[in-house]
């Protein structure tokens, strides 16, 4: 099991690579997180042959163990909609019921689906690589913490404690997480992880020793800071121009819209890959004036993004962009702003009914979005039709990828569909619309696609594959490999919750 001291301490990133440096070693490996919050979701099937949704860490950390990403990895995700209240799901399906309860009283609830989940993959699998939430040493939230130390005392899992030492403070998180944790909860822990560190380890001595002496645990791997391994930051946005990791001379900077309801920015992370492609997330129209492309990325709650977007004038900033006839995309929630008009008379994002009929999108694309209480989630093959100017390249293209939302689009009825309509899905539906240099698609992942990189930008970003390979590398290189192994024996001398 991956602990952290804090969040963003790089939990994600070190279970994916452990998932496929045992992957390699030819175990078989399963990803689990009880309990993950997060706005960037991936759809996987669900128990009963029908589709769920998990968090995309977990998507991915299953992709690297080379097996199958199902609902049970992530049994239960909650989905933040507003400062105060966020959509559960729980095994792939959403539980407004679940949503509505207070977060203590649910916990009790959720606890038996995600202990069940993690019985199911430990029977099945020969590792199961698991990763906690937050800090394990949240002491208000202990009675009720069920992703942390009670997985790990009910699993028996052996534990790494990583730290984000690039913050400062690495050596105070590590001993005073260790010393919060209750006695059988520290006999877990086997050993600790400084993360993105920059300089030379040799002077981090005596810290380490002495640490030791205090936990009586050891220090386990320091690991380089390393920014350019390739799988996205979970629920990470960066503030400035980043190129990607070759010497390439910047030929397309791409800007995406980072309302605070963002949602799936995962799927941008082969822009970041590419030779030649600068990427940055947008707050303010200053951040869009270099821009070639503008992205509008999906949003858990489109109509507060939306009027977000227009208190800081980006809006006026988008429109002025299409005018001059650079490319605007639009992709599931960014696509409904770009529309004439959005509603939502059951209160589906807002919780309550609205009393207004409908209010007024970007009108850069002829549609109609109503909130319904049905999700649609599936995965699917889309097909692009005749596209034209900035798009033109995608013509005929086919790729992979997946719908998740609730929102239903409708050309206006005064308008003709011929020319706009620029993809359907493999049952001939459209989802997706042009109009000039604006393109609203609901098909998510259509940046992963090898194909479409290659139309658009004449590269293909580095595979998952080697992604995952050069994680695995990392830690190799980083980790005594009888510490990973070591791993692997029992914890002895503890008794299971």
């Amino acid at each position: 099991m991956v602990l952290g001291t804090t969040s963003g301490a790089g939990k994600s990133w070190l279970a994916t690579a452990l998932c496929r440096w045992y992957a390699r070693a030819g175990l078989k490996v399963a990803p689990f997180k009880a309990q993950n919050m997060s706005n960037n979701a991936r759809v996987v099937p669900g128990m009963a042959g029908d589709w769920g949704e998990i968090g995309s860490a977990q998507y991915f950390q299953a992709l690297a163990a080379r097996a199958t990403p199902e609902v049970r990895m992530n049994p239960v995700l909650l989905k933040p909609e507003r400062d105060t209240g966020s959509q559960v799901v729980l095994m792939g399906q959403v539980r407004p019921d679940l949503s509505a309860m207070p977060w203590h009283d649910r916990s009790a609830l959720l606890w038996p689906h995600a202990r069940a989940a993690l019985d199911e993959l430990m029977a099945e699998n020969d590792v199961v690589v698991i990763e906690g939430a937050g800090s394990p040493a949240e002491i208000n939230l202990h009675h009720s913490d069920y992703v942390n130390m009670r997985v790990a005392l009910h699993a028996q899992a052996a534990c790494l404690l990583v730290t984000d030492i690039d913050r400062g403070g690495a050596f105070a998180h590590l001993y005073g997480t260790h010393h919060l944790l209750q006695e059988d909860e520290r006999a877990l822990i086997r050993g600790f992880v400084l993360n993105r560190f920059r300089g030379d380890a040799a002077l981090l001595a005596p810290g380490p020793q002495q640490l030791q002496a205090l936990t009586g645990v050891p220090t386990v791997a320091v690991l380089p800071m390393w920014r350019g391994h390739g799988l996205p930051e979970e629920d990470g946005v960066m503030d400035e121009w980043m190129g990607s990791a070759s010497s390439a001379p910047v030929r397309c900077r791409i800007a995406v819209v980072a309302y605070p309801r963002i949602s799936n920015l995962d799927e941008f992370q082969p822009l970041r890959n590419l030779p030649g492609v600068a990427l940055r997330w947008a707050r303010s129209c200053a951040d869009l004036e270099q821009a070639d492309w503008i992205i509008l990325p999906g949003s858990k709650n489109t109509i507060s993004d939306l009027a977000w977007l227009r208190q800081q004038g980006l809006d006026i900033a988008i429109m002025r962009h299409a005018e001059q006839g650079k490319a605007v995309l639009g992709v599931c929630g960014g696509l409904q702003m770009l529309g004439e008009s959005l509603s939502d008379p059951l209160g589906v994002e807002s919780g309550q009914p609205s009393p207004q009929p409908s209010i007024p999108g970007l009108g850069l694309l002829p549609l109609h979005t109503t909130w319904s209480p049905h999700k649609r989630l599936t995965a699917a093959t889309f097909r692009f039709g005749e596209m034209m100017g900035a798009w033109a390249r995608l013509s005929g293209i086919a790729c992979s990828g997946y719908e998740i939302h609730q929102g239903q689009s409708v050309v206006a009825q005064a308008e003709s569909t011929v020319g706009l309509t620029a993809m359907h899905n493999e049952n001939h539906q459209p989802v997706g619309w042009q109009q000039g240099p604006v393109l609203g698609l609901y098909a998510h992942g259509l940046l992963e696609s090898a194909p479409v990189l290659q139309a658009l930008f004449g590269h293909d970003a580095p595979t998952l594959e080697q992604v995952f390979d050069g994680l695995a590398d990392f830690i190799d290189r980083h980790f005594e490999p009888q510490v990973l192994n070591a791993l692997l024996s029992p914890v002895e001398h503890n008794t299971p919750c």
